[in-house]
């Protein structure tokens, strides 16, 4: 992934250095279970154990002539070995180095990502508490429907974002998995219980029953819990932007005193870090597909997967390590604007309370087809003229003589709307002191 998007803990895992440092680790696993076995006598091993290195820029020259990265490693690392070295790569195949090590680089990739999500959560969590009752208006297809508040807008991504947690980890167990099983998976050079000591040591559990290579299912989970977890971002900065935008206006990106938004209209603010992050979910998502077709090789295996591999998982999981790291800053600093909200939900002039006068008309024994017929041509009317429908609804003859004044006055009451809030928030498991007052 290119440095724009990268951030440097992440990048650091995948890079060529920690890349031959992780089967560099592989083939010396194999050894010391090889060793704990007798198969190794101990001056070979300690040999091997002191001398065993590599540079990236010899295997790279050693590359460049046979063509084989995995050869060009093993040879680098005999030349710092010596004779000792015949002892490394017995009975393995080049996917027992490469799968193994890729599960090691995967899973402290995972860790990464997990720090970004707690992190996150911890954000959403702080937002949400400060804004449990701040009334803002609810929409469904993009049009207004009733008041919530944005606290509970915030809760919801919170929960979202803990799901997100709960899909990691399941992956992760799911990829944490190593081979050492020989050029189709039967362990014919190696005692199946050397690879489960050498996996043992590098902390992986033995894929039950391998062929090559490792099944490619396991890094289609993987990458789907990424692709998920880039349309939580996605779908948080979707939401951001619409409310940033200029007539709607109830949350705004945080922008530097230095900062400019526009090459020709120096008035701009525009939401760029979350449109950043909805660009990037696209790639990652696309990514999961390339990463499903890997599952079906042929035979024992090909290598159909490996140039995509190559590109697919370094890039989605940097990006989903700097897509976090974006978020969590921008929840952080967001600007929101409570008056705005309020505003916002006044603009529409009472008809937001349409289902409370549909109810208590329902209620007071009227038929609901009557009922609805009554409320909707009143709130019609006041949509095309522009007048109160709190007015218009105590001029109807029909609802003042099925509804009490003090229970019409009550159907307009925005507080009615945030009775569920406590309870809804403490079934999401967030529990705290708010700074704004309960419903009213």
């Amino acid at each position: 992934m290119i440095p724009r998007y990268s951030r440097r803990e992440m990048s650091a895992i995948w890079s060529d250095q920690n890349k031959f440092k992780t089967w560099l680790q592989v083939e010396l696993a194999v050894c010391e279970a090889r060793y704990n076995r007798g198969e190794i006598p101990e001056e070979d091993w300690k040999t091997i154990r002191k001398k065993a290195g590599f540079t990236v820029k010899r295997i790279e020259e050693i590359e460049a002539e046979v063509k084989h990265d995995v050869i060009a490693f093993l040879t680098a690392v005999a030349e710092k070995v010596g004779p000792a070295s015949r002892h490394i790569h017995v009975g393995m195949t080049s996917s027992d180095v490469l799968d193994t090590s890729l599960a090691i680089n995967l899973v402290e990739s995972a860790k990464q990502i997990r720090q970004g999500l707690e992190k996150l959560l911890g954000t959403l969590r702080h937002q949400a508490l400060i804004h449990k009752y701040t009334p803002c208006m609810g929409r469904s297809h993009g049009i207004h429907a009733e008041p919530t508040t944005f606290g509970l807008k915030l809760a919801g991504w919170y929960s979202e974002v803990k799901r997100d947690l709960e899909r990691l980890d399941s992956a992760t167990d799911h990829i944490a998995v190593g081979q050492i099983s020989g050029a189709v998976g039967t362990c014919a050079h190696l005692d199946p219980a050397i690879e489960e000591a050498a996996l043992n040591l590098l902390g992986l559990q033995t894929d039950p029953v391998s062929t090559q290579v490792i099944s490619r299912d396991r890094h289609a989970w993987f990458l789907s819990a990424l692709a998920v977890i880039a349309a939580t971002m996605e779908r948080i900065g979707t939401e951001i932007r619409n409310l940033q935008r200029t007539e709607i206006l109830e949350v705004e990106e945080y922008f530097d005193v230095n900062q400019k938004g526009s090459s020709a209209m120096p008035h701009k603010r525009n939401p760029i870090t979350a449109e950043q992050i909805c660009g990037l979910a696209r790639v990652v998502r696309s990514n999961l597909v390339a990463g499903l077709e890997n599952v079906a090789l042929w035979h024992e295996r090909d290598i159909t997967h490996s140039s995509v591999e190559r590109v697919i998982l370094p890039d989605s999981c940097i990006l989903v390590d700097y897509m976090l790291a974006r978020m969590a800053s921008l929840v952080e600093r967001l600007i929101i604007y409570p008056g705005n909200m309020q505003a916002n939900i006044d603009k529409t002039l009472g008809l937001i309370y349409s289902q409370r006068l549909l109810l208590a008309l329902t209620e007071s024994g009227m038929t609901r087809e009557k009922a609805y017929k009554i409320v909707q041509t009143s709130a019609m009317k006041a949509w095309q003229e522009k007048v109160d429908f709190r007015d218009l609804i105590r001029k109807d003859p029909e609802v003042r003589k099925s509804l009490g004044k003090a229970v019409i006055e009550g159907c307009f009451s925005q507080g009615f709307y945030f009775k569920s809030v406590d309870h809804l928030f403490r079934r999401a498991g967030l529990e705290g002191c708010e700074s704004a007052p309960g419903p009213k």
